[in-house]
């Protein structure tokens, strides 16, 4: 009896140990989180580390403010899976913020991102607060007057990751975009809070590029541009129980401006709410393109437009800037899209814009109950655009 005792006693205690060897605290690497010194060695030095280690691992970043410059957690890790933990405080009487990572202002530092997670398989990347402090660097954001503009970094990149999920996380006031994925597989989004003010320039929510089986569910988001933009070469995208607002709305597009882009395929989204966005659910393509592609097989359902500008645009004329030229239709073919179930209310007399260079096939309209706010009645304007109507159309659909 007392062998056995001791036997399972020594096996607690080593997996006790192996427990605790994959528990990596950034504390432990020379971090200070005291939001003045520069902590961006010591996190790299951490996630080298964990990166390292065999099994689950964790890399927790405790309650505090680490400010750090461009960081680049890469792999591939050792680890089946890797968890980066924000933690909060556990002293309900501490002060202390949670585990919140502030950016470097010094523009002159940077590249295109600031933190970069790439080439690791199942990640998780949890809770906290990730600050961009971008409001010193909004007024050198040229991009929405200039075709050749610097971009300014971008708070948080995934790339080339595979089963990743996010989760729990804040993200405030970034240079560029909060959030993008470019080149990831099976990856999920949930419970995230994402803030910048109206006024801040292209600071997209959650962009997407390149991907494959994304997954952005619960979350809120309100920003100075999209809320979510899904760029080039896309497929299978789902997003659900999404709030917007304020924000440019949620975007396909801008897509063929550049040569090779991919198609856009699969895209579902339902339950979201916009609230005084300038736009609601959004296809927008340039013209000119210098290669073909597809944007296709998309449903936009059970949608809640509060005091929208613009709630249903397709636009195959895109340009931002003051002089375009209209040379060529957009090398975009639209195909097989579905608006489903969108009710609430618009700013602006035309609710329903169908503007299509090569004719949209597939366009499905059932359901929609769009109230202008002002005098008179809500309309829709349609060019190259033969859609099928299905059960309530207001405003009435195009001749």
């Amino acid at each position: 009896m007392e062998a056995r005792l001791a036997l399972v006693v020594v096996a607690l205690l080593a997996s006790a140990s192996t427990a605790a060897a994959n528990v990596f605290d950034v504390k432990n690497y020379g971090s200070k989180g005291n939001g003045v010194v520069d902590d961006t060695k010591p996190l790299m030095s951490a996630w080298k580390a964990a990166c390292a280690a065999a099994g689950a691992v964790t890399l927790v970043v405790p309650a505090g403010t680490y400010y750090i410059g461009p960081v680049q957690f890469h792999g591939p890790c050792k680890a089946s899976t890797l968890t980066f933990q924000l933690q909060a405080s556990r002293s309900i009487s501490c002060l202390l913020p949670p585990g919140t990572l502030k950016a470097a202002t010094d523009l002159k530092r940077f590249g295109n991102d600031w933190i970069e997670f790439g080439w690791v398989n199942g990640l998780t990347v949890a809770g906290g607060v990730i600050d961009g402090q971008g409001a010193s660097s909004w007024p050198f954001n040229k991009c929405p007057v200039r075709k050749d503009c610097k971009v300014l970094p971008t708070s948080v990149l995934f790339v080339n990751n595979q089963n990743t999920v996010v989760k729990d996380l804040t993200s405030v006031n970034p240079k560029f975009f909060h959030i993008a994925l470019l080149g990831s597989k099976n990856i999920r989004i949930s419970g995230l809070k994402i803030s910048a003010p109206s006024t801040s320039p292209n600071t997209d929510g959650i962009h997407i590029e390149r991907s494959a089986g994304v997954s952005i569910t619960d979350t809120h988001i309100a920003t100075g541009d999209d809320c979510i933009s899904i760029g080039q070469g896309n497929d299978n995208v789902e997003v659900a129980r999404v709030q917007c607002g304020p924000g440019h709305g949620m975007s396909v597009g801008s897509l063929g401006r550049y040569a090779g882009e991919g198609d856009v395929t699969r895209v579902h989204v339902r339950d979201m709410t916009f609230t005084g966005t300038m736009n609601g659910v959004r296809i927008k393509t340039w013209e000119n393109s210098p290669s073909k592609s597809n944007a296709a097989h998309m449903v936009f359902e059970n949608l809640v437009m509060n005091d929208v500008q613009n709630p249903v645009i397709i636009d195959q004329k895109y340009c931002p800037y003051y002089n375009c030229e209209h040379k060529y239709v957009s090398g975009v073919t639209i195909n097989d899209i579905t608006f489903k179930n969108v009710k609430g209310t618009a700013t602006t007399p035309v609710a329903v814009m169908l503007r299509c260079g090569v004719p949209c096939q597939g366009l499905v309209l059932q359901d929609v109950n769009l109230k202008y706010k002002g005098q008179g009645t809500a309309s829709a304007k349609c060019e190259n655009a033969k859609a099928k109507y299905v059960g309530v159309q207001l405003p009435k659909p195009c001749p």
